[in-house]
């Protein structure tokens, strides 16, 4: 009786440890780090959905591109993160609609200006939007036309301007450019008319001779030369050392950033990859661009506009950070952030880049 006693109560020590080991296993299902990171079965089962933003230019070239090919897509689908990541892409017209989609949370991670993510980082005091990369680098003009008898600062006197929308990239970079040259728009109390106004618009206007010119990013600067009958009266490129400056970069959601940074690296790595193939293949680049661009804006681009436009940027992955210090001035000289001067503390980070450019043998981004 007593060995048998004895057989149980070890039984039931044997049974009491094994519950206690699978408790413990099951506690540590996410010891990877992130939920999304740790690759557990209720990881790869769970659904993570990434709310994309971009525009239709050319400035924006990968994400027009791997939202076509399914390059993030395939990506995700790749990683160990979740068997069911979706991505969500919504097309914008400029940047302060996009950011303030970001803002509100209905997006994640934008393709968008640099001059609107500043204003989201400054608005949300660094809080709610952070850069992780760049995208592009020039393919910024201001367009005029020739009638128009504007041949140098002093002749914008009188003048309609355009610009995509107002506090967008270019509309900073036109009033800068005014203020510099003495120039005052109406608003001011100045003779030089400004118009914020979307793109198709602004050609629509050009063409009917009802604005002198406007400040656009390309194909729109090429298409006012070549639909419109316009001369380019600045290429940005002109004005920043060495020709390069941030047109486009990438800004993420700083709370859905500390939820998913390898969802995030995916997406990068896709990226860099995207920039590396284009850079490699510039006509095939130009014609799945020009594909993209007819099915969201229901024209395809002549190929003398798209040849014209694609001469005067540079698709990048670095967000040339400089140049974002400098244009957050020239933003706060505007009177688009506010009475402070901005302080772009932790604005761009590009830690994530970096890992992944080390990893591929590319030199990383800052000093």
């Amino acid at each position: 009786m007593r060995k048998g006693c004895a057989g149980v109560k070890r039984i039931l020590v044997v049974c009491v440890m094994i519950l206690m080991l699978v408790a413990i296993v099951a506690g540590c299902g996410g010891c990877g780090g992130d939920g999304e990171s740790g690759g557990s079965g209720a990881d790869r089962d769970r659904s993570i959905v990434i709310r994309v933003g971009y525009f239709p230019n050319l400035t924006h070239a990968q994400a027009i591109i791997g939202a076509a090919r399914g390059d993030f897509a395939a990506a995700a689908a790749a990683s160990t993160l979740s068997d069911n990541i979706k991505i969500e892409f919504t097309v914008f017209n400029a940047g302060p609609s996009a950011v303030e989609a970001l803002l509100a949370k209905a997006i994640d991670l934008i393709y968008v200006g640099p001059n609107p993510s500043v204003n989201g980082f400054i608005r949300s005091q660094g809080r709610a939007l952070q850069v992780i990369a760049g995208c592009c680098s020039g393919g910024a003009v201001m367009v005029v036309r020739p009638e128009s008898g504007i041949i140098d600062p002093a002749s914008l006197k009188g003048k309609h301007l355009a610009t995509p929308q107002l506090g967008n990239t270019q509309d900073v970079a036109l009033r800068h450019y005014l203020a510099a040259n003495g120039l005052k728009t109406t608003e001011q109390g100045g003779s030089v008319r400004l118009t914020p106004i979307a793109n198709p618009d602004i050609l629509a206007l050009f063409r009917r001779q009802e604005i002198d010119g406007a400040w656009v990013p390309e194909p729109w600067g090429a298409r006012l030369v070549i639909e419109g009958g316009g001369q380019i009266f600045i290429d940005e490129t002109d004005h920043w050392p060495g020709g390069q400056f941030c047109t486009a970069l990438i800004a993420v959601n700083r709370e859905f950033a500390d939820q998913h940074p390898d969802l995030v690296k995916v997406w990068l790595t896709a990226h860099v990859d995207l920039t590396l193939w284009i850079r490699e293949n510039p006509a095939a680049a130009k014609a799945i661009v020009n594909s993209e661009i007819a099915r969201l804006t229901g024209k395809e681009l002549p190929q003398d506009v798209l040849d014209s436009a694609f001469e005067r940027l540079t698709v990048t992955y670095d967000p040339l950070p400089d140049t974002l210090d400098a244009m957050a001035q020239r933003a706060y000289e505007m009177g688009f952030l506010g009475d402070a001067p901005p302080n772009l503390t932790n604005f761009c980070n590009p830690k994530i880049l970096n890992e992944i450019l080390r990893e591929r043998g590319l030199s990383p981004i800052g000093p």
